[in-house]
């Protein structure tokens, strides 16, 4: 066994074949979660060549193992891919891609040279026989073929094994790469073309494990894969800090020392974000990306965007950014630490750190990591208030059950809208924005709809019960304020039925209606408390007199004291849980309010507006005016401005669109939702200027088109 580090011009040179045996598994990667992150990956490395030829960047592709074959043609070399299937392939698909684009462009000296890490010579090819380097035997053998031989262009929506996988990642980066290069003929287009080859050329880096023919393969396979840890987001960015401070010049061990928390056993606990654990160090480095660009990030880019975040949008000096991340992590950690303590009183961020570890939620923490950037000094009134509305936005939601699955991209985008507004701005804005949200997965709900909603709603079966004790807690807490008394535990309170579950024997009623009745009752918020201490099952589940008696005696929740007070000489029933129930949602509305007048109204999802409604229509209503900036909200097109002009067209580079959906196409050169992709000057989309006008407008104009 012998190890290389190797370019792809050093691996792919020689006249070879690279052969995916049948045992390997078929081409799985996507586009989210490798194909983009390559892209990006590379695309950087090129970028910086551009902006900054003199520092010779690179990008590590990781590890493939390679094992002799023994060849039938003695001129040529044959190796079995053991392990690295999936980056070999992506690897031949993006320079298949790029090859084609060049070739189309007349750049036939790069083609030329892409088109050698893919094919063998014509010299070197048996008749009938695949020109190909890596060659398929399992059931990916067929796409693989096709769309890696077929004469540019490539038309990929014609080609026999279009709904493949290998045709869907050869497709996406000919958009990438074309998107990128920009127009041909073009002396940008050029420079471009030119990087971008070097880098497939010569700037990537391999591993090769390569095996002799007599060697155990499988052993070396089942070590690479099954017996290591996997780093972390957080190990990757550590190492990448450090070289980084290093070629700065920076003192590394005394930053390693003074400057890097998140070797302490706070950072390194794994925590869990849905169904997924995660080092408590990566969460952070997640949320802190997001709260400096105003981006959804999944939590595998975490890396990545780290790494395209320091090199081509931060312009710091590692130092420096280092001095920020760390101050940002000590008030990270003191808020998650108070947030976990079991008593004393918690300001707005720990109070908001405590409720979302009930919900089992992260949305907002990016949010107050933001509000708290280090030389904003925004107001503490002002951040109270932000954080006040956006908790209110997510546990109103949760109050319904309704999804989250879409409220972080709404984290982000309020972050992106209002990264320069002033801080006496800034509640405004933030409750302006959530309020004009008004589809079902991210609007914020108003008074009514809960109440409705909460009157007969089975809190104790619907809602997990940490998120229920959150609920009831927050109600305490309402309380309490009124007479400044310190908040209530955190401690895992025990919720109470106070109609017990278990009524039959000692909560008799007659007929079955009545039965019926009362078992509905029974599971309703106005019927659950607090108490500080469980009751034993006798007790709780005894006759209302003992009950009673025994909840005044050893509690010191006004939750409970409340109930006892309110029924003096009167037995616990229906008509007293359906009362407590409304006085227990007003509590809740008052705990997490909305806007004045807001009444969280839904766009129905049914009526396709993008179908009639056109931009002349928002001018006419008042909501759009002839020469307003549209800006492009999506991260690859950020400061790219467009125009509206007075016939309702858009106007892009000397060009006009008379949709929002074909302007964004001209620059994504795909599919795209206009609506979403363009936002006006306070942030919001056009896609909430059109809802704004189907909720308050009477009627469609006549001459609207189809």
């Amino acid at each position: 066994m012998e190890t290389f580090k190797r370019t792809p011009l050093q691996l792919f040179n020689l006249p070879q074949h690279f052969v995916i045996p049948l045992f390997q598994r078929p081409y799985v990667w996507k586009e989210d979660e490798q194909w983009e992150p390559l892209w990006k990956d590379i695309r950087r490395v090129a970028e910086l060549r551009i902006s900054k030829p003199h520092l010779a960047p690179q990008h590590f592709l990781g590890a493939v193992v390679l094992q002799a074959h023994e060849a039938e043609s003695a001129r040529l070399t044959t190796w079995n891919v053991i392990d690295g299937q999936q980056r070999l392939t992506t690897l031949q698909l993006l320079a298949d891609a790029t090859c084609a684009i060049f070739a189309q462009a007349g750049l036939s000296k790069y083609a030329s040279q892409l088109e050698g890490l893919t094919h063998n010579s014509e010299s070197f090819i048996e008749e009938d026989e695949s020109p190909l380097k890596v060659r398929h035997l399992n059931n990916d053998h067929d796409a693989f073929l096709e769309v890696m031989t077929v004469e540019p262009p490539v038309d990929h929506s014609d080609l026999k094994h279009h709904e493949s996988r290998i045709v869907h990642a050869h497709r996406y980066f000919t958009t990438a790469v074309t998107q990128w290069l920009g127009n041909p003929g073009t002396d940008d287009f050029a420079t471009r073309a030119k990087e971008l080859a070097r880098v497939l050329l010569d700037d990537l880096q391999l591993v090769t494990i390569e095996l002799k023919a007599s060697e155990n393969s499988q052993e070396i396979f089942e070590t690479l894969n099954a017996r290591g840890t996997p780093l972390t987001a957080a190990d990757l960015i550590r190492n990448f800090v450090f070289q980084r401070l290093e070629a700065e010049g920076g003192d590394t061990k005394k930053a390693y020392r003074e400057d890097w928390p998140f070797e302490a056993r706070f950072w390194t606990k794994e925590v869990s974000v849905g169904r997924y654990f995660v080092t408590r160090s990566s969460l952070f480095f997640n949320q802190w990306l997001i709260s400096r660009t105003g981006e959804e990030i999944s939590p595998q880019s975490t890396f990545t965007r780290f790494k395209s975040y320091v090199e081509l949008t931060s312009g710091h000096k590692m130092v420096d950014l280092l001095a920020v991340i760390k101050q940002q992590a000590a008030l990270y950690e003191m808020w998650t630490e108070a947030s976990l303590r079991p008593d004393g009183n918690l300001g707005a961020v720990e109070m908001a750190f405590h409720r979302m570890n009930a919900a089992g939620i992260e949305l907002l923490k990016p949010l107050m990591l933001w509000l708290y950037e280090p030389g904003r000094d925004r107001p503490q009134q002002v951040i109270d208030a932000v954080i006040g509305a956006a908790e209110s936005w997510v546990i109103r939601r949760q109050l319904l059950r309704l999804t989250g699955s879409d409220l972080g991209r709404i984290v982000a985008e309020l972050i992106h809208a209002n990264s320069d507004v002033e801080a006496s701005e800034l509640v405004e804005r933030v409750t302006g924005y959530l309020a004009r949200l008004n589809v079902s997965s991210t609007y914020w709900p108003g008074d009514d709809e809960i109440r409705v909603a909460l009157k007969d709603e089975p809190a104790y079966r619907r809602y997990p019960r940490p998120r229920l004790r959150m609920f009831l807690e927050a109600i305490e807490n309402h309380y309490r304020a009124e007479t400044k008394q310190a908040q209530v535990v955190r401690a895992g309170l025990p919720i109470e039925h106070i109609l017990p579950q278990m009524w039959q024997e000692n909560w008799p009623v007659e007929t079955p209606e009545e039965q019926q009745d009362r078992q509905a009752h029974v599971h309703r918020l106005g019927n659950l408390t607090l108490l500080t201490g469980p009751l034993n099952s006798k007790v709780s589940n005894g006759p209302w007199s003992a009950k009673r008696d025994a909840m005044l005696k050893h509690n010191t929740i006004s939750l409970t004291g409340r109930v006892v007070a309110d029924t003096e000489g009167e037995a616990w029933r229906e008509s007293l849980i359906d009362h407590r129930t409304e006085v227990l949602v007003e509590a809740l509305l008052r705990v997490w309010p909305v806007p004045n007048g807001h009444k969280g109204q839904v766009v129905d999802p049914q009526a396709k507006a993008e179908d009639w409604v056109q931009l002349k229509h928002l001018i006419a209503a008042g909501l759009l005016a002839p020469g307003d900036k549209l800006i492009a909200t999506h991260r690859d097109f950020k400061g790219v401005e467009a125009l509206v002009t007075a016939d309702g067209s858009i106007e892009l580079g000397g060009k006009r669109f008379t949709a929002p959906s074909s302007a964004g196409h001209h620059l994504r050169k795909k599919a795209t939702n206009g609506w979403y992709f363009w936002a006006v000057a306070d942030g919001r989309r056009l896609r909430d200027l059109r809802a704004q006008l189907q909720s308050t407008a009477a009627s469609i104009p006549a001459d609207a088109e189809p």
